[in-house]
């Protein structure tokens, strides 16, 4: 890794522990989920049965934001000593805040951030470090809509480049509140891995809406399409198409 993609890097995850009397918090929400699916695609073009369990915290400043989040993979028939914990923490800084100039605003452009990506464990020695461009977008219907463009240096494979996008749309007919969230992760091949694509929603329901307590518990589904998993052909490892059972509290 160069010095520069350090530095950036560092910029990053340094804004991210911006002293609270210097900044001003916006919003703060942190969620346990559950989901449950026996479609995951494992090694040896098989079929798994996996439960997982998610924390997530997302966070939102002056400066811009943060999202962490940590998987515990409770494969079903596995070793119970192997360590299945997996997580990423991404921190966005707001280029507009970082200049004293409003780049973006009513438009469809709403900020420019520079952002970062840690990604770790998953019963590996996987630490990769990402960082990149992004762009906060308004775009009518949508709570929020970004797109980050990361330079990745990889520990277990050559490094190679990242877009993701990220999205949320809430919906309301009459007392029903929906809510349509989710990723799509896309990176290049390099010589020693394929290309992978990853899109991977969900819609929820929003169950605590019907009892006075909008935005608590949410049930529905995930669905993951991922195309070369972990930059894997089809000799190794088909194309994941899986539906999950899902379950998510919010606190």
């Amino acid at each position: 890794m160069s010095t520069l993609q350090k530095t950036l890097i560092a910029a990053c995850i340094a804004g991210a522990f911006v002293p609270a009397a210097h900044a001003e918090k916006y919003f703060s929400d942190s969620s346990i989920s559950i989901l449950y699916s026996d479609d995951y695609q494992a090694f040896g073009k098989t079929k798994t049965t996996q439960t997982f369990f998610t924390f997530e915290n997302a966070t939102g400043h002056d400066w811009g934001s943060t999202f962490f989040f940590v998987d515990r993979n409770q494969g079903h028939g596995k070793d119970t000593d192997t360590d299945d914990l997996y997580g990423e923490f991404a921190p966005n800084l707001s280029l507009s805040w970082l200049t004293g100039n409003k780049l973006g605003g009513d438009g469809l452009i709403k900020d420019f951030t520079l952002s970062g990506q840690y990604e770790f464990g998953g019963g590996t020695n996987v630490n990769n470090y990402m960082v990149g461009p992004g762009i906060d977008w308004n775009i009518p219907g949508f709570q929020y809509f970004g797109t980050r463009f990361y330079y990745v240096d990889n520990s277990e494979t050559s490094d190679d480049y990242q877009t993701t996008i990220v999205w949320g749309m809430p919906m309301e007919f009459g007392k029903t509140r929906i809510l349509f969230d989710g990723y799509i992760d896309w990176s290049t091949a390099e010589d020693d891995h394929k290309s992978d694509f990853h899109f991977n929603p969900q819609l929820k329901l929003d169950l605590g809406n019907y009892r006075g307590s909008p935005g608590v518990l949410y049930a529905g589904i995930e669905y993951s399409y991922w195309n070369n998993k972990y930059g894997l052909n089809d000799d190794v490892m088909d194309t994941e198409s899986a539906v999950s059972a899902l379950v998510k509290f919010h606190f």
